[in-house]
């Protein structure tokens, strides 16, 4: 079979169901609608897919008795339904929410798994379409199917839409809190001694957001904060949610040491509570692994350089599971977690040859 060709055939097909996905509202928990889109595409491809029980929609794609390879995208975005879903094509892109992160993906599923030559490898070949990768997902949808896959994982690929070029041998772990200070409040004027919720919260805030770990690469994002009850009243109730991040755990536990003793630093008078909202773990894959020569060789063979890099991806949890996993891109685009945001079409052909063949190798013995 000619993979060059038949990735170019199948080009269109990927950017036709794109199209078709990211017009479709899918936040992170309510992915049904998407899932049941992408079961009746797979069941025209002929394959046999099911959906699970967290929402994950499967395909096994060859059979087989040694250790499996999963290779996966995720149906969730960071968009609601409030947002305006529509897709438009202008100068060699596409422009939309999600057309990136992650619809192109999801469309480059089943049409790699198509291209791959199915005779390479011994073990079992599955794709997978995930739920909650986003936002407060948790990576439910990739922790669920790690857990539940019937064969042992020889290896778990995170296919993330606008990453063509980019190899994610780093999976950036996070920690999300949501802080909230309570007080009595009282009158602005009369009781301007009293402590404030939203100052607290305000001050406490600001100082996280400069936290840092010397040496490690690490962020810090307060990214929702509300409360308070009137201008002129000193607020009872004030709170915020931070996303802690950094590239392995030591860093990213000793972030959330410093956070931690910050938010218990409230004025008296003040009740504190710290709600955990989620966490993925920190992890990564050595850059001379066979993967990822296995995936760098494939770019190779396209004439496409590797850029080594690090994200937060459904390979995270392959990297708690203890599997090797890295996550690879089908084009290129921008402006991902953004309703500008935009993929270029050209690529999409040589980022299907480029999957099938990272597939083919790793099926091939190269985890």
């Amino acid at each position: 079979m000619n993979t060059a060709a038949t990735a170019h055939d199948m080009a269109a097909i990927v950017l036709r169901r794109t199209t078709e996905l990211a017009r479709i509202a899918a936040p992170t928990g309510p992915e049904q609608h998407r899932a049941e889109r992408v079961r009746r595409w797979w069941a025209a491809d002929g394959w046999s897919p099911s959906t699970d029980a967290v929402g994950n929609v499967w395909a096994q794609v060859t059979g087989g008795h040694g250790p499996g390879l999963l290779v996966c995208a995720h149906l969730d975005t960071v968009f609601g339904a409030d947002v305006a879903h529509e897709v438009r094509a202008a100068s060699g892109r596409l422009w939309g929410p999600s057309v990136g992160d992650d619809s192109v993906g999801v469309a480059a599923l089943s049409a790699a798994a198509s291209v791959v030559r199915h005779g390479r490898g011994t073990g079992p070949f599955w794709i997978v379409a995930t739920v909650g990768e986003e936002g407060m997902g948790n990576l439910t949808g990739i922790r669920h199917a790690i857990a539940t896959v019937t064969n042992p994982l020889s290896a778990v690929i995170a296919v993330e839409g606008n990453y063509l070029g980019r190899i994610v041998t780093t999976g950036v772990g996070s920690v999300r809190l949501r802080v909230r200070y309570r007080g009595p409040g009282g009158h602005a004027w009369e009781l301007a001694d009293a402590p404030s919720a939203v100052h607290a919260i305000a001050r406490t805030a600001s100082i996280i957001a400069g936290l840092t770990v010397p040496g490690a690469r690490c962020s810090v994002n307060v990214g929702v904060i509300g409360g308070g009850e009137a201008i002129n009243a000193r607020a009872r109730d004030a709170w915020f949610e931070v996303d802690l991040r950094a590239d392995s755990m030591r860093p990213l536990q000793e972030l959330e040491d410093q956070a931690s003793q910050v938010i218990r630093d409230a004025p008296p008078g003040l009740s504190v509570e710290v709600e955990d909202l989620g966490r993925r773990p920190a992890g990564s894959i050595s850059v001379s692994s066979p993967m990822v020569r296995a995936a760098i060789a494939a770019l190779g063979n396209s004439g496409i350089a590797a850029q080594i890099s690090a994200a937060s991806t459904d390979a995270n949890a392959a990297y708690e599971a203890g599997i090797p996993g890295l996550a690879v891109g089908v084009t290129t685009g921008a402006g991902e977690h953004t309703p500008a945001e935009w993929i270029e079409t050209a690529p999409v052909a040589a980022g299907l040859t480029v999957l099938a063949d990272t597939i083919e190798l790793i099926r091939e013995g190269c985890e």
